[in-house]
């Protein structure tokens, strides 16, 4: 008689926050072709090809600007993670001469040390540093936002931040993207200080210093301004955040999927993808609030791939 394989099962590892094996094995199993299907007709998923996606979401950025400024309207933007392709907003904006004076943004997050201290403007790893870097000192002078408009949380300011916003109407729009642990900005699920008895306790949370999941440390450690070598010790422990309350009051949401490694197949974005869109809405998923708002989600053809085993690649 031939001898049945002995079934081997396991929990996940106990410092993965979302750990219900029915929904994962679910949402490991959504096909390509499935991915853009959700309950919610409000949150559009729309896949993309991956060449298009840096193209088409300066161009969103631009048209939004241009649009509001020859308005005369203000326009209220929180930011993600800046990166030297903002330059090309900014050559834009230089191009067609659009006068951004009523240009309000605000950076969605930046790092904190373990004493919850927040990094400084000239910290050359830090978010605003970046930002005014390639983006706002980019602009010609004469068209750029004067500098006061050009917000990031701050030791100073980060008790008054969510407030900041509101005070100039609330924003217009939030940029996004899921991190590894499932983070929405630096909102790091069984982050101590984003700790609520409920759900809509936590969707009332605003602005503040919270730790890092180590999900988010090791995502960010493959980071280039960190070398995209894996070093953990590289990455600060904590970060300054906007809450989810700054994020459910936005106007309009563009959430992107799209983060490979250096280009290549590989991506730890690809499930997490899977379950902040169509997993549970959970504060053990932060990106999944979004699901329940109005929302514009481009996901590249790359991290809409199935999963599947390739044993012929290894790592």
């Amino acid at each position: 008689m031939k001898k049945q394989p002995a079934r081997f099962t396991y929990a996940p590892a106990e410092f993965i926050p979302f750990r219900d094996r029915t929904v994962i094995e679910r949402i490991r199993k959504i096909k390509k072709e499935d991915i853009t299907k959700h309950w919610n007709p409000a949150f559009k998923i729309t896949v993309i090809p991956d060449a298009d996606v840096e193209f088409l979401w300066m161009t969103e950025m631009f048209s939004r600007i241009k649009t509001a400024m020859e308005a005369g309207q203000p326009l209220v933007m929180i930011m993600p993670n800046p990166w030297p392709n903002y330059r090309r907003l900014a050559f834009l904006i230089n191009k067609f001469r659009v006068n951004c004076r009523r240009l309000y943004t605000f950076n969605m997050d930046e790092y904190a040390n373990e004493k919850g201290e927040i990094a400084p403007e000239t910290w050359e790893f830090g978010f605003m540093h970046a930002f005014k870097k390639y983006f706002w000192s980019q602009i010609d002078p004469k068209l750029r936002p004067p500098e006061k408009n050009i917000q990031g949380p701050t030791d100073r300011n980060i008790r008054d931040y969510g407030r900041m916003i509101a005070d100039r109407g609330g924003a217009d729009v939030c940029y996004s993207g899921p991190g590894w642990a499932g983070h929405l900005a630096f909102i790091d699920p069984n982050a101590p200080e984003f700790a609520a008895a409920t759900l809509e306790e936590w969707k009332q949370m605003g602005p503040r210093v919270c730790t890092l999941h180590p999900l988010t440390i090791a995502q960010n450690s493959l980071h280039g301004s960190f070398g995209m070598s894996g070093d953990l010790a590289a990455v600060p422990p904590k970060a300054a955040t906007i809450g989810p309350a700054e994020v459910i009051a936005t106007k309009h949401r563009l959430d992107i999927h799209a983060i490979t490694i250096d280009g290549s197949f590989a991506s730890w974005q690809r499930f997490t993808t899977r379950l902040a869109l169509h997993g549970p809405v959970t504060p053990l998923v932060p990106q999944s609030i979004l699901q329940t708002l109005r929302t514009d989600v481009w996901v590249s053809e790359s991290i809409a791939e199935n999963i599947e085993p390739r044993w012929d690649k290894g790592y």
